[in-house]
Parts: C-alpha cells; structure tokens; sequence
C-alpha cells in the first residue's frame, strides 16, 4: 500500500510541552484517516494512505486546531510501498512490559523470557504497539479480568494485540473489528504469530455489529467521535452484566463518554489514566 508522509512543523506561544501538541494532533489527525505517527526533530510525522489522502480536510483540521496559540504548518510527501516492519524496527516500535505479566515486541526483537504473556506484534503501519498510553491502559485492565470462556469483541482492534491478550488469558471467543483494510491484513499476520488462530477478524465497523452475536466483554480503543457514535451500537451486542471497556480519550473527555453510557443502560465502574489519556469500564445493567 502507498503512503503519504506528512512533516508537521508548530510555531506556537502556548505553555504545553511539544508532546502534548503531538497527541492532540495525532489524535485529530486519526480522523481523518492518519494511522501512525512518529516524533521528529521538527515536531510530528504521520502516515496516511493514498486513497484516504485529502489535502483540503488535512488543511481544515490544521486551521481549526483545538489548542490555542498553535499554529501548524507542513509537507507532504509520496511514499511507494516499502517494507514498514524495517522503518518500525529502526525508528519507532520498542518492546513494551507491564510488569512481569506481559511483553509485546516484534518479531526481530529479542527479549528475555519469564513474562506470563509474551505477546509478538509486526505492526507494520496499525496502532497496537503498546507503546501508546492507551494501549498501556486497556491491556492492564485485560490483564486485571478473568476472561476464561467469555466471548470478546474487539472494536478497532488496528494489530489485535487486545484480541491476542484476550485470547490468550482463555476467552471461548473472539471477535477482531477494524476498518482499515491494511489493519484487518495485519492483524491476521499477528494472529497467526500468536499462535491464536482461533480469532475471527472482521473487516468492517460498527455495522458489522448485529451478525456478530453477544458477548460478555467489549474492548475499543478508538477516538472519542467514533465512541459518542457508536456507544448505542456496543450496547446492543452486550449481555446481561457484560463489560464495556474503551480507551482513546482524554481526562475531560469523560463526562461526554459516561453519559453517552449512561443513556445506553450502561454503567460506570471505574475510571484509570495515564498522563492525560483516560480508560473506562462500563457494566451493562439494562436500565434505560
């Protein structure tokens, strides 16, 4: 698949660290159809797909930043299929640990062994590294549940290291959702690495919803839009008590979440962050 490269350079007089700037642009940017990102010297890199490239709605997106006091300049540039494993390998993707619990790395890292779930993800240009706050977040409340003979879905699921976990700590089934054509391909590879076959990995969103059963837990580790939007969708598909655990936000994101919750008959339970990126698990309680 060919990419565009965008360099995203900032002139701005707002006090927030240039890594804060990062992840709001990212995170606006994933709006629009960016799927990896990378720090440069001069502030952000992300990567785009050439069918989703529209240089009009990157330009609106830039003018209506949501920071003040940040102006955001950039180039484009056309990248020809290459070997992405190799770009991750030399510039992005290092092995993530929480704990002893669980590593994620890639295939050409080499690791110690002794971790309880030793997790390989080539994630080529999807999310799902373990690298990012919220990807941290939903793996340490999956590792925190018992899931042996639930069934799984999991939205957005980019590389399905959550699918990969979750089938690993003993889940009846799983079910993998994502998008992107070039995640659903990648995330068939990290199964197959895995050793987790058993994963269905469905290409497609919200809509796939309805043909695919209920389930005991729902993971989403997707934008807060794409949540306020497809919340309704997540409810229909949980069982009686089901979880409902979603990362992808911010911290003052929250009362816009659980309320759309709420309104859906699903309840708060708890709320962890890391920096500024919150998680949630919600409970099904079928009280509207």
């Amino acid at each position: 698949m060919n990419y565009y490269e965008c360099i995203f350079n900032y002139n701005y007089t707002s006090p927030l660290e240039a890594e804060i700037i990062n992840d709001v642009l990212a995170a606006e940017l994933g709006e629009i159809g960016f799927e990896s990102f990378g720090e440069s010297a001069e502030g952000l890199q992300g990567y785009i797909p050439e069918k989703l490239y529209d240089a009009e709605a990157l330009k609106e997106k830039l003018e209506n930043f949501p920071l003040e006091g940040v102006s955001i300049c950039f180039t484009a540039s056309f990248i020809k299929d290459k070997d992405w494993n190799e770009e991750w390998e030399k510039n992005y993707f290092k092995p993530t640990t929480l704990g002893n619990d669980c590593i994620i790395h890639a295939s050409f890292h080499t690791v110690e062994p002794g971790y309880t779930y030793d997790i390989v993800i080539d994630p080529k240009m999807a999310f799902g590294t373990g690298n990012h706050e919220t990807t941290r977040l939903m793996l340490g409340e999956i590792l925190c549940l018992d899931l042996e003979g639930k069934e799984v879905l999991d939205m957005g699921s980019g590389t399905a290291v959550l699918s990969i976990l979750s089938a690993m700590k003993g889940a009846a089934r799983v079910v993998a959702v994502d998008i992107d054509e070039w995640a659903y391909r990648n995330a068939l590879e990290n199964i197959r690495l895995n050793h987790t076959e058993d994963i269905n990995v469905v290409l497609g969103g919200a809509e796939q919803i309805p043909a695919l059963g209920q389930f005991d837990i729902v993971l989403a580790n997707i934008n807060r839009n794409i949540l306020l939007r497809d919340i309704k969708h997540y409810a229909q598909c949980m069982k009686h008590e089901a979880l409902l655990i979603m990362s992808g936000f911010y911290i003052e994101d929250l009362p816009a979440i659980t309320g759309e919750c709420i309104k859906n008959g699903i309840a708060l339970l708890s709320a962890n962050s890391e920096n500024k990126w919150a998680a949630l698990i919600m409970k099904q309680d079928n009280i509207l």
